[in-house]
């Protein structure tokens, strides 16, 4: 087994603005074989709680908060079908409250949370919004609505059934517009061939705020395979058109997801992270050219990003890839921007 390697700049303040918790056991079951990638990295975090959140955080780097982000965990049904939604909230408050105490140091685990509601309820999306604020006690910070999509069904596989268009959609858009007169924030998920997508929802929506997940999710999986150098130009100049769009900011990660094949193998222990720093270069640099310092965050999307490695690995290499920044531009990439965005300013140990 690879020893694990020494954590470079320890002191260097983290907000980790994307990860999941869940249970998520019996949707893997139901899944027979032959199963996609993605369900095959699931299967091997298939739980990922509090416990295993805070090992992962606490293996060496200075993480001091995260942000939460929906994944479709701890619904209630019982609340009917629009509002089951709320019960993923609430079970991550719980988390939050834990991590409040002061018990685990400086740490706030889900200091901010982003959940789920559908959009496509139009105007009557508004009711489960207020519903989710209310659940979040003060930490509810905004909503995605995944909108992945991809003509060749092997790509994104059975978990995923976002409606092709799904953010030109009219109805979607009013459901969509509520957000702002509730002050929340916008998490896309998408992947590379919908970027524009994002563009045309960013500038029909100028005051809204966006973020961008996982560097847009350049694709290396079924129809893709072998193609991410021959789409990097056609990823490069969606993500610099999208960044003329001052409501947006990228998150920098994501790309050690089985869609994109960074690493081709997974999930892994064994790739050090030199070697993701290198593989994710090109995606990670483009992005802040583009976007700025001030408008990019690094983001583990734990446990997903097991796939390549440890948890200390994946930051090891974001810091390998920010080696070239500024102290200031460090602080803004690691943590400074995570807490502007998703509000989270008063975190212990981020001044």
């Amino acid at each position: 087994m690879t020893p694990p390697e020494a954590i470079i700049e320890p002191d260097l303040p983290i907000i980790d603005p994307h990860h999941h918790l869940w249970d998520l056991r019996p949707l893997v079951s139901a899944f027979p074989e032959p199963r996609h990638d993605f369900i095959e990295t699931v299967g091997r975090s298939a739980l990922y709680t509090f416990d295993q959140l805070l090992a992962d955080t606490q293996s060496g780097h200075r993480v001091i908060g995260t942000v939460f982000m929906e994944c479709g965990a701890f619904y209630d049904p019982a609340r009917g079908e629009a509002m089951k939604v709320v019960g993923e909230v609430e079970f991550v408050n719980g988390v939050a409250a834990q991590g409040a105490s002061g018990l685990y140091g400086e740490f706030r685990p889900c200091a901010g949370i982003v959940g789920h509601a559908d959009l496509t309820l139009g105007a009557e999306a508004k009711p489960v919004l207020e519903a989710l604020v209310a659940a979040g006690n003060g930490r509810f910070r905004g909503v995605r609505h995944s909108a992945a999509w991809d003509a060749d069904p092997a790509v994104l596989g059975p978990p995923f059934h976002a409606p092709e268009g799904l953010l030109r959609d009219d109805t979607f858009r009013k459901g969509f517009a509520q957000l702002g007169e509730l002050g929340l924030s916008f998490d896309a998920w998408v992947v590379e061939p919908q970027l524009g997508d994002v563009i045309d929802l960013a500038r029909a929506f100028p005051e809204q705020p966006i973020i961008l997940d996982h560097c847009g999710t350049p694709l290396g999986i079924a129809s893709y395979e072998g193609k991410l150098d021959e789409n990097f130009e056609r990823w490069r100049g969606s993500i610099r058109e999208l960044a003329k769009c001052e409501n947006v900011v990228v998150k920098l990660g994501g790309l050690a997801m089985p869609f994109c094949m960074m690493p081709h193998q997974g999930p892994t222990e064994s790739v050090p992270s030199e070697k993701l720093a290198e593989m994710w270069r090109p995606y990670v640099e483009t992005c802040i050219e583009a976007f700025g310092p001030t408008r990019a965050m690094f983001e583990s999307n734990y446990p997903v990003d097991k796939w390549a490695g440890s948890y200390a690995t994946l930051w090891n290499a974001f810091k390998r890839l920010a080696s070239g920044a500024s102290d200031e531009e460090k602080r803004a990439l690691f943590a400074g921007n995570a807490a502007r965005v998703y509000r989270v300013e008063n975190l212990p140990g981020l001044t």
